[in-house]
């Protein structure tokens, strides 16, 4: 046998041993999500659309649920309210009644439409880039079109650079992800009974979190801080 020969079952036998060692590892191995994107809410606008969204799939799972579509609704106002949460029952309300729902100024036996927020804090390193759509779409072209040449053109490699480029810009165009988050929950129900029920995340600017926090927060933090 070669040298060369030799070398190659060497380090052949090695690579076995260590997926082997890699089969028993003390602890499970960090493993990313699958591609995903998440909206950033960035100014008032942001959150008429958001309210445009829960009005549209709120009666959606109504009507799927069996719900007549003339059913009275009543948005109930939330507790000490954050400034989103005065902005999103406005939005809300004019969404739903421009989509002709029967929404209702008192509970009476209207179905009880409630909402509530929380804002998730991250402490860890938010990578700005993550190749997406664009890069798996042209790799995807790239690989049927190398094959075919049997071999990978220049211009492959210019086009996945290109699509590298436009998720880099959406990223940039998009502020990137942050260490905020909001959590929506959308809820609808009928005497104590759920009827419908919608849960989104969004990305928030750091510095635009006081408008979700509500003020009693910031009564208690503040006394914390003094005390200290």
């Amino acid at each position: 046998m070669s040298l060369t020969k030799a070398l190659t079952w060497t380090a052949a036998a090695s690579a076995v041993l260590a997926l082997i060692g890699c089969a028993q590892a003390p602890i499970p191995v960090a493993q990313n999500f699958e591609y995903t994107s998440q909206y950033k809410v960035r100014s008032a606008g942001h959150w008429d659309l958001v309210a445009r969204d829960v009005a549209a799939q709120t009666r959606t799972m109504l009507g799927s649920a069996g719900v007549a579509g003339n059913v009275p609704l009543h948005v109930v106002a939330p507790v000490n309210p954050s400034s989103f949460d005065l902005g999103f029952r406005d939005f809300l309300i004019t969404q739903l009644v421009h989509d002709g729902a029967n929404v209702r100024t008192d509970p009476g036996s209207a179905l009880a439409v409630t909402y509530s927020t929380q804002v998730v804090r991250h402490n860890s390193d938010r990578p700005h880039f993550i190749p997406g759509m664009f890069t798996m779409l042209a790799g995807g072209l790239a690989a049927a079109y190398g094959l075919r040449l049997e071999h990978v053109d220049a211009k492959i490699a210019a086009g996945l650079g290109l699509a590298v480029g436009l998720d880099f810009a959406n990223s940039i165009n998009s502020g990137g992800p942050t260490n905020t988050e909001l959590i929506l929950t959308t809820t609808v129900t009928r005497d104590g009974q759920y009827v419908a029920r919608k849960t989104d995340v969004y990305y928030l600017e750091n510095v635009d979190t006081p408008l979700f926090m509500r003020p009693s927060y910031y009564r208690t933090v503040n006394m914390k801080v003094v005390s200290q």
